[in-house]
């Protein structure tokens, strides 16, 4: 397939040089004219302009725009819906809040467009591990891009198969699922994200545990000063707490054991708020996820160790840089 690929950074980047090692072809357009260039040296066509991605693609068109959540994405996806045509589809494939893409698929649908929201999960590590994906959308839409996703999924790869599982829809155990209609995909990551939060303030809150059970304040007798590199390194071998999260904590400690090129200041990105809002609206209770997001809140005005190894986690995951102070 031909796919114009908008946003052109961390995560827009390896999905278009992935679609483009399964054989796809990526039109390639970001503000950047050297991320622009850069790409083009790769394989794909550049792009100068969103008029211009339009130009070089043909009826019926996939535009997928991975730009940041807010006024980025709102301004490209209104600037796209714009200047298509009946018939072409706009992906967004960042982190939209879910209800901006109903109102969104609805705005497109005005003018015969169709409009996918995918939760993309994989951060840098996608275009070697593959992406998870949580689409939405109408079916027949996202029927229609399933070479795509295909190309983009990490497929069953060495994960054993999940016990007493019978369904013909292999696209879950592939890496990618049809969440359900405009919004779905979105609101999936959403609460993904969520989740993710709270694993990472275990994670933080264990080793922070763990690293002051040397205090001063103890009995002489009680004190440990513990082997954290060594902790997180064993723990990622047949303990029932390993994870990709724990790998990356594993990383980061034995790449610096106090973590100080970290400050602490952790930052959100809007998943964790949005999360706790729907739960909310749902009356759910969700104690480790609200807790999770007001720890980072504190970590702005008084951080501790743990705070350094959840700002070492998202620069590992995604790159992610902690809040300038």
């Amino acid at each position: 397939m031909r796919i114009a690929m908008i946003g052109l950074g961390r995560m827009g980047a390896g999905i278009a040089r992935r679609l483009m090692q399964h054989g796809h072809e990526v039109v390639a357009f970001d503000r950047d004219a050297k991320a622009v260039e850069a790409m083009a040296q790769d394989g794909a066509t550049p792009a100068s302009s969103l008029d211009d991605v339009i130009a070089k693609l043909e009826q019926p068109r996939v535009c997928w725009v991975m730009l940041p959540a807010g006024d980025p994405t709102e301004e490209t996806v209104r600037a796209l819906c714009a200047i298509t045509a009946p018939g072409d589809i706009i992906i967004d494939g960042g982190n939209s809040f879910y209800k901006d893409d109903i109102r969104r698929a609805k705005d497109c649908a005005a003018r015969s467009v169709h409009y996918v929201d995918v939760g993309t999960s994989g951060g840098i590590w996608g275009l070697e591990r593959g992406f998870c994906m949580m689409i939405g959308g109408d079916k027949d839409v996202v029927e229609r891009l399933d070479p795509i996703f295909v190309a983009l999924a990490p497929g069953y790869g060495e994960i054993p198969r999940t016990r007493g599982r019978e369904t013909a829809d292999d696209r879950a155990e592939r890496g990618y699922i049809h969440a359900g209609p405009s919004g779905a995909g979105h609101f999936v990551k959403m609460v993904h994200n969520g989740i993710e939060y709270g694993l990472m303030a275990a994670y933080a809150e264990g080793f922070d545990v763990l690293k002051g059970k040397a205090s001063d304040k103890l009995p002489d007798d009680e004190r440990f000063d513990l082997n954290l590199t060594d902790i997180a390194e064993v723990w990622r071998r047949g303990s029932v707490i390993s994870s990709w999260l724990l790998d990356l904590t594993a990383s980061a400690l034995a790449g610096d054991r106090q973590l100080d090129k970290f400050s602490g200041h952790v930052a959100d990105s809007g998943e964790g708020r949005w999360t706790i809002d729907a739960a909310m609206e749902e009356a759910v209770p969700v104690y480790t996820l609200s807790a999770a997001l007001f720890a980072r809140y504190r970590s702005r005005v008084d951080t501790t160790f743990g705070d350094k190894l959840l700002s070492a986690m998202r620069f590992g995951f995604g790159g992610h840089v902690e809040i300038p102070q």
